[in-house]
């Protein structure tokens, strides 16, 4: 653990990465662009190397969707409604926190997460969600599937437990699926209800097995600044002091 490359320990403070690498060819969710990096100058043109023998590249090129990887929506993603609350607009208190990971490993794809299942999770951990918080949901389903078929299967919540969350006035939730609901179940009432009730959602997230059973910490996950995106890739991460 202590030489995994998505930890950093100092004196003060230990540093735990959540985010997914972004490749060409990367999973993406149903319908959303494909992920294609190519290099678009390198070194040895731009110092005018004539039948160079090598090529490092200077320069890449990136065709992807705001919604790839580790991402967050913007409120403007949850429809139509909202048009205006793009990512460039929501303020950056949103998503820098204080953080809280909860166990739902137990979860099998294409399940639905109940009030139930989050409030005995808390009990479990001996924890409160709070107002401002960013509850992050780990179903393990990362680590299980990813590149395989059951991949696009992710476990995720009921519109129910969306709602419950949303009133107690929490920041966002995040999730290692695909989607913060079942897709074809619950995931388009998901969204609606998050932009009703005006918070978000992070998905793709990784490692969060590294945080369960150790309490709060400090939540990172800021978006690029997109005029009028509907979301973005963040570099997420978990801070403990």
């Amino acid at each position: 653990m202590e030489n995994s490359p998505y930890i950093v320990k100092t004196t003060s403070m230990e540093i735990i990465d959540l985010s997914q690498e972004i490749f060409s060819g990367m999973p993406v969710y149903k319908g959303l662009p494909d992920v294609k990096i190519s290099v678009h100058a390198t070194h040895e043109e731009w110092e005018g190397i004539a039948n160079a023998t090598t090529s490092s590249p200077s320069v890449n090129k990136l065709e992807l969707g705001e919604h790839t990887g580790t991402h967050v929506d913007a409120l403007n993603h949850m429809g139509a409604k909202y048009k205006g609350q793009s990512i460039d607009t929501m303020s950056l208190t949103t998503f820098y926190t204080e953080g809280l990971c909860l166990d739902l490993s137990t979860k099998k794809p294409s399940q639905l997460i109940e009030i139930i299942d989050l409030e005995n999770a808390c009990l479990a951990a001996g924890t409160e969600i709070k107002s401002g918080d960013t509850v992050l949901i780990y179903t393990d389903h990362y680590r299980k599937t990813f590149g395989k078929p059951d991949w696009f299967k992710g476990p995720g919540l009921s519109a129910q437990a969306t709602r419950w969350l949303g009133q107690k006035e929490i920041a966002a939730f995040g999730v290692e699926t695909m989607a913060p609901g079942v897709s074809g179940v619950s995931n388009k009432d998901v969204h609606k209800i998050c932009g009703e009730l005006g918070f978000t959602h992070y998905e793709n997230l990784i490692n969060l097995h590294l945080l369960i059973d150790r309490g709060r910490f400090r939540f990172i996950g800021l978006p690029l600044k997109i005029r009028g995106g509907t979301g973005s890739p963040v570099r997420a991460v978990a801070i403990f002091e």
